[in-house]
C-alpha cells in the first residue's frame, strides 16, 4: 500500500509539472534575425555575438527565435532573478519590503572575500531593508545582498539554494541548477536561455515591484549606521540609462551579469510597436574583438570606440531593431471562420460544420509569406449523434517549413440530435455493406447453387430411370 501511495504521489507531481510547463515549446518555427534586406530583397542574417539566445513573445509565450536555447551554460549572477522572486513572493508589496530588514554576519561574506564579487558595500551585521536588498541585486548584482537574503529566508545558504531549485522545478525550468543565491561561482550552477526566459516572463507577469526596480538607472539605499548618508547604486543594465551610448528607450529591464566563465549575459524586455518581447542572451565576449577596433576609429562617438564593449547589450539592441523593422502581427486563422463539414451518424442531420475554436495570430517576419503556412486537418472517425455546438470533433495543424507552429481544436457549429429512424437506417446500411452480410450472401448463393445442382441431378436421375424402365418394357 505504501508503494502504491508513493507511486500516486510521483504521478501527481509529474502531472503538475506537465501543467506548469509553459508554452515556450508550443511553437517550433525559428526565424533568424536579420540586419537588412539586400538589393534582391533577400534577408541579410544578423550576426550575434552571444553563444545562446532566445526571443519570446511575452503575451503568447511563443519563441520567435532561439539559438542553443536549451544548452546548459554558466549564467553568472542571473541567479539573482530567482532570489529576488522569492523575496517578493514573501513580501508582496513595497511597504512590507521597506518595513522588513535583514542582516548577516561573516557567514554571508566568507566565500566572497578576495574573489572580485560585485558588491553594494553592505557591511556585516548592517541592517538593510528587503527593498534595498532587491535594488542592490537587480541593479548592481550585489553578492552579499544575495547571501544576506539566503540566510534570512532560507535559514542558511544551502537551505535557500534548495528553495531556489524547488521553485525552478515548479516553474518548469528543466535545464537549471542553482548552487548559490548569487551565482557568481560557476561550480554546479547553470541554466539556459529558455529557462531564464520562463523565469523572466513569470516575473514580468507577476511582479510589478521587480519590474519597477529594473527600470531604474540608479537608486539611493536608506541610511544605516554603517552608511549614515545612504549608499548610491547604479544599474549595470545601461540599456535603461538615457545617458548611456547603449540606451534603448523601449527597454524596461531586466538584468545583466558578467563573469570570466559566463561571459556577458543579459535578460531584457521591451515593448515594440505594441508587442512585448523578452530577449535572453548568454556567453557574449568579454574582450573587444579585433574586427571592431576599426569601427571605433571611424566613429569616435560610437560604442566601438570604448575600451570595453558590452556585446550582450549590442545583441539586444540589434534584436529589438529587427523586431521593430521586420516583425508584424499576422493573422493565420480568423475566429469564427468555417473550416469544413464532417459526417455524423444516427442524427437528424448527416453532417456538422466545423470551425476553429479560436483564431490564431503571431509575430511574423514581413519577408516571409504568410501563404507559405500549410494547414493539415484531421477529424474524428465515426462521429455519432447527438452533437452539441462546441463539441471538439477534430484539429488543425499549422505548419511552416515542416515545423508545427500551432495546433487548433476544431469544434462543431451545428447541433445534431439523435434520430432513431436514422439510427435504424444507418444500422441497416451498415449491415448490407458489412463483411457479415457479404459472407451470408455468399453462403446463401452457394446453398442455392448446391440445391439447384442437386435438384438437376435428381431430375436427371429420374429421367434416366424412366428411360431405363421404358426400355425394359419394350
Amino acid at each position: 500500500m505504501k508503494l502504491k501511495a508513493k507511486c500516486r504521489r510521483v504521478l501527481c507531481f509529474m502531472l503538475a509539472l506537465v501543467m506548469l510547463i509553459p508554452t515556450l515549446s508550443a511553437s517550433a518555427v525559428n526565424f533568424k534575425p536579420v540586419s537588412s534586406l539586400d538589393n534582391d530583397g533577400k534577408p541579410v542574417e544578423l550576426k550575434l555575438r552571444s553563444k545562446a539566445c532566445i526571443i519570446l513573445d511575452i503575451e503568447t509565450g511563443d519563441p520567435i527565435y532561439s539559438l542553443n536555447a536549451d544548452k546548459e551554460l554558466p549564467i553568472a549572477t542571473m541567479n539573482m532573478l530567482m532570489t529576488c522572486l522569492l523575496i517578493v513572493e514573501k513580501y508582496q508589496d513595497v511597504q512590507s519590503l521597506k518595513a522588513a530588514s535583514a542582516s548577516a554576519g561573516t557567514e554571508a561574506y566568507d566565500e566572497l572575500y578576495d574573489k572580485g564579487a560585485p558588491t553594494a558595500d553592505i557591511q556585516p551585521n548592517e541592517k538593510v531593508t528587503y527593498y534595498d536588498l532587491l535594488c542592490a541585486m537587480i541593479l548592481q548584482s550585489s553578492c552579499e545582498a544575495a547571501n544576506i537574503t539566503a540566510i534570512n529566508l532560507g535559514g542558511s545558504l544551502a537551505g535557500f539554494t534548495k528553495m531556489m531549485n524547488e521553485r525552478a522545478k515548479e516553474l518548469g525550468m528543466t535545464h537549471t541548477k542553482f548552487s548559490s543565491a548569487h551565482g557568481f561561482f560557476t561550480s554546479g550552477n547553470y541554466s539556459s536561455c529558455g529557462d531564464l526566459a520562463i523565469l523572466s516572463r513569470y516575473i514580468i507577469e507577476h511582479s510589478n515591484i521587480i519590474k519597477d526596480i529594473c527600470a531604474l538607472s540608479e537608486h539611493k539605499m536608506d541610511k544605516t549606521d554603517s552608511h549614515p548618508d545612504g549608499t548610491m547604486i547604479y544599474n549595470n543594465n545601461v540599456l535603461v540609462n538615457s545617458a548611456s551610448l547603449y540606451y534603448y528607450p523601449n527597454v524596461k529591464g531586466l538584468k545583466t551579469a558578467t563573469t570570466n566563465e559566463a561571459g556577458r549575459c543579459c535578460a531584457s524586455y521591451a515593448n515594440i510597436e505594441g508587442t512585448g518581447y523578452i530577449v535572453v542572451t548568454l556567453g557574449a565576449p568579454l574582450e573587444k574583438l579585433a574586427e571592431d577596433a576599426a569601427k571605433g576609429e571611424g566613429d569616435p562617438d560610437s560604442v566601438y570606440s570604448q575600451d570595453y564593449i558590452y556585446y550582450s547589450l549590442i545583441d539586444h539592441i540589434n534584436i529589438y531593431n529587427w523586431c521593430k523593422r521586420f516583425l508584424v502581427q499576422s493573422d493565420f486563422l480568423v475566429p469564427e471562420s468555417e473550416i469544413r463539414d464532417v459526417k455524423v451518424m444516427y442524427g437528424d442531420k448527416d453532417y456538422a460544420n466545423l470551425r476553429a475554436k479560436t483564431g490564431y495570430s503571431r509575430m511574423w517576419p514581413t519577408y516571409v509569406k504568410v501563404d507559405d503556412v500549410q494547414r493539415e486537418i484531421t477529424v474524428k472517425d465515426n462521429i455519432v449523434a447527438p452533437v452539441e455546438v462546441g463539441d471538439v470533433l477534430g484539429e488543425m495543424k499549422l505548419t511552416y517549413g515542416g515545423e508545427v507552429i500551432a495546433t487548433l481544436e476544431l469544434v462543431s457549429t451545428t447541433k445534431v440530435q439523435r434520430s432513431d429512424f436514422a439510427a435504424k437506417l444507418e444500422v441497416a446500411k451498415s449491415y448490407f455493406s458489412s463483411k457479415v452480410f457479404f459472407i451470408t450472401l455468399i453462403i446463401i448463393l452457394v446453398m442455392i447453387a448446391l440445391y439447384t445442382v442437386i435438384h438437376i441431378i435428381r431430375i436427371n436421375q429420374k429421367y434416366l430411370k424412366k428411360n431405363a424402365e421404358d426400355h425394359n418394357d419394350n
